[in-house]
């Protein structure tokens, strides 16, 4: 069998993933970056915080926003589900 012929049979192949597969491993890969985001930021949060309490605000938004990677995700799988 010949390259081409290899190549032609890959083409039609089914995909490696079904499209729910794809979004669940879409959120849970972004739940997991956003934890380990979270894990930096709310330590230098809490340390800024402790030094300067008018900090408060810009560590709670700081903190905040590796979540909404995780809403855009979740945005995707209802998306990809319709």
């Amino acid at each position: 069998m010949s390259a081409l012929t290899l190549l032609q049979q890959a083409q039609a192949a089914a995909p490696a993933l079904e499209a729910p597969a794809a979004a669940a491993l879409a959120v849970g890969l972004a739940a997991f970056g956003a934890g380990y985001a979270e894990r930096g930021i709310g330590a230098a949060a809490m340390g800024a915080i402790a030094e300067d309490d008018s900090l408060f605000v810009n560590g709670l938004i700081l903190t905040v926003l590796p979540e909404t990677l995780v809403i855009l995700a979740l945005v995707v799988v209802f998306i990809v589900s319709a």
